[in-house]
């Protein structure tokens, strides 16, 4: 599981991550970037920040947890997914999925995932915490895993029962119409296609936990993506921008039907921060979008 942020300094993955970490040269502004950089950008930074990633946040994720975002809003008490008694022997695929944290969730009700993330790097986390399952007896067999850019899925067409995405892939696609239909091309008539991503609201926001976050400084219409490039202009950090009505447009294009947009609301209890994401943020801004679908 990967987490994104929002523009306007350095982004938070996702997840949850802080996009720029290790790039403290990068220039970020806001410039188009078209599916081959973003591609090649998102899969060098993810190479470069999956330890360290890993290393901060993956307590927080959990070896096993299904979590859909900063909120903590759990696939276990959501079933956005549908009722986890109805996963066995599902066939589901993970789009942007890092370390498979949320796969190996789903292996543990009798499902069949399959991990699929851009990052080698981060599919080596996934099968060294699969090594650690299987050694204490808590896994009999590790987590099937493909490195692949989620916009060209490397499957048969139906060859999935359910797909999810919990801030993985979608943001990071320069193209995310033809992902949208990329799913729709792999899952059976009926099948579930959940994600979330970071609510588009935020875009309009500085990526700032305190009073400063909660001024509206951007457009929320500017579709630019947001870079992070080297000395030479070169990409190393995209990130792209899609307003709610075109997530929905996408999706309807795409062939699925929206069965509900989920925005978790800030939990009382928590006080954590998270790069842009706050207590005082949250109770006051959505943070996460979460789009429930089904392909007819």
């Amino acid at each position: 599981m990967t987490h994104p942020t929002t523009p306007a300094k350095k982004p938070f993955e996702e997840d949850f991550a802080l996009p720029g970490d290790g790039d403290d040269d990068a220039d970020a502004v806001r410039r188009p970037a078209g599916p081959g950089e973003s591609s090649r950008a998102s899969r060098h930074w993810w190479d470069r920040n999956a330890d360290e990633y890993q290393g901060d946040h993956g307590a927080f994720l959990g070896d096993d947890g299904f979590v859909w975002g900063p909120e903590g809003l759990d696939e276990a008490d959501a079933r956005l997914l549908g009722d986890p008694a109805s996963l066995t022997g599902r066939r589901v695929l993970e789009i942007g999925a890092g370390a498979a944290q949320c796969s190996r969730w789903l292996a543990g009700r009798g499902a069949l995932p399959v991990a699929l993330d851009i990052s080698f790097r981060q599919l080596q986390h996934s099968r060294r915490i699969d090594a650690d399952h299987i050694a204490a007896g808590r896994a009999a067999a590790a987590v099937p895993a493909v490195q692949a850019d989620a916009a060209v899925l490397p499957f048969a067409d139906g060859s999935f029962d359910l797909a999810c995405s919990a801030y993985g892939a979608v943001p990071f696609s320069a193209d995310s119409g033809r992902l949208m239909r990329e799913v729709h091309r792999v899952l059976r008539p009926g099948g579930r296609w959940v994600f979330s991503v970071t609510h588009p609201i935020r875009w309009a926001f500085p990526d700032e936990p305190g009073p400063e976050g909660l001024t509206a400084l951007s457009s929320y219409f500017d579709r630019r993506p947001y870079v992070e490039q080297d000395e030479q202009g070169r990409a190393v950090y995209v990130e792209h921008h899609r307003t709610v009505g075109d997530r929905v447009r996408e999706l309807v294009a795409a062939g699925f039907r929206l069965l509900d947009l989920v925005e978790p609301e800030w939990p009382e209890g928590l006080e954590q921060e998270w790069g842009g994401w706050s207590p005082l943020r949250g109770r006051l801004l959505p943070g996460t979008a979460v789009f429930v679908s089904v392909r007819d």
